[in-house]
């Protein structure tokens, strides 16, 4: 597995007969362009708060982020965003010239709004469908799925047919970033929840995996063909897990590290097997725990000098109580790794997106996602 290539930081309608003309018109609506030989109309998001945009706006739910100072550095301001700025997929819709995707639950969603990809992701949410519960209303994982079936027939109706929908579709990205919630928000809270009792860290790796396993299946029998599925970062590394296992000072919780490892392991090896067995298709693993430990261990490379506090936040690290509505954030965000209690920085967000972008097979494997967009649908 990559991440064992470096020492974890301090420890660890349109009619079927419409001309093509009308059809390229579409596209370039839709936010589309040509990269190479191959084009690359929607980016299809299903997570968690690292890449929620507000679907959890109109839920009930603790689990929101619609006011300032989220968004403080985000030209529209609070959205519902967890970030100071952009997600990782906002920039990677920048880099695919497509506009900032609309979330699932925006009141004006319709049938054109689709052509560029929805967002599906819900803060608090995870895999299994008790994951993130205690804090309201979320999208699980396999909910998130199915409203993306239910805005298909949508998407044919606009795009003129059968036809047209699945050329749509084996052309567009899944970006799937999940995953997280099921241990912060389930496995590692032992007083809410039985799983660390019921199961060992390797039989909870299995279970979330052979549970993504269907939702990523379900996606690819309505016809999507090129997913990236990312790993998990190194959970504890982040504040909230610092504070909570007490660790020392630049000390990362090094036991909840090693029960991610158990995860993003069986994930890369899930890809490998999706892709032997579904060639018609392309699986892809993101490497999210080397590139946040790369950060972690060599921030001042990407110009980072605060790796172990939150932006915003209350308490020891800035992370026993997570930024609240009015607080005042730090000054120089783009000097931190961590936005806050649980979520990384714009700045970070955006090293981790050009990795995915460019980077080599340690990063994504097998290929990176423009390697991904030029491959023929």
């Amino acid at each position: 597995m990559e991440e064992s290539n470096w020492k974890p930081y301090a420890v660890h309608q349109l009619p079927l007969w419409c001309s093509m003309a009308t059809v390229f018109l579409i596209f370039l609506h839709s936010g589309a362009r040509v990269l190479g030989n191959a084009q690359v109309p929607a980016l299809f998001v299903f997570g968690d708060s690292l890449v929620d945009n507000g679907n959890n706006n109109g839920l009930t739910s603790v689990a929101k982020s619609n006011y300032y100072p989220y968004g403080v550095d985000f030209y529209q301001g609070p959205t519902g965003r967890f970030s100071n700025g952009r997600t990782i997929v906002d920039v990677l819709c920048d880099a695919f010239n497509l506009p900032y995707l609309p979330p699932y639950m925006s009141p004006t969603l319709n049938g054109t709004q689709l052509l560029a990809g929805v967002n599906y992701a819900s803060a608090a949410a995870g895999i299994l469908e008790e994951s993130g519960q205690f804090l309201g209303e979320r999208f699980d994982l396999s909910e998130q799925v199915l409203n993306f079936q239910s805005n298909l027939e949508q998407l044919r109706m606009v795009l003129g047919g059968v036809r047209m929908l699945s050329q749509f579709l084996a052309s567009s990205i899944v970006v799937m970033i999940i995953g997280s919630n099921d241990y912060i928000n389930n496995y590692l809270l032992p007083s809410l929840y039985s799983s660390s009792y019921n199961y060992s860290p390797e039989d909870y790796a299995d279970l979330l995996l052979n549970r993504l396993t269907r939702q990523l299946l379900a996606l690819h029998s309505v016809g999507l063909r090129k997913f990236l599925v990312a790993g998990l970062a190194p959970l504890g590394c982040i504040p909230s897990q610092r504070t909570a296992a007490l660790a020392p000072p630049g000390r990362c919780a090094d036991r909840v590290n090693e029960i991610v490892g158990f995860f993003n392991r069986g994930l890369r090896e899930l890809v490998e097997q999706l892709n032997d067995a579904h060639t018609d298709a392309t699986f892809v693993y993101g490497n999210t725990y080397a590139a946040v430990g790369d950060i972690l261990n060599n921030p001042s490379a990407y110009g980072f000098r605060v790796v172990d506090r939150a932006c915003c936040g209350i308490g020891r690290q800035q992370a026993e109580i997570t930024c609240l509505p009015l607080a005042t954030p730090c000054a120089n965000r783009s000097e931190y790794v961590f936005w806050d209690a649980f979520h990384p920085s714009e700045a970070v967000n955006a090293v981790l997106a050009q990795r995915a972008l460019d980077g080599p097979p340690s990063d994504c494997f097998p290929v990176n996602l423009r390697q991904l967009a030029l491959l023929p649908s």
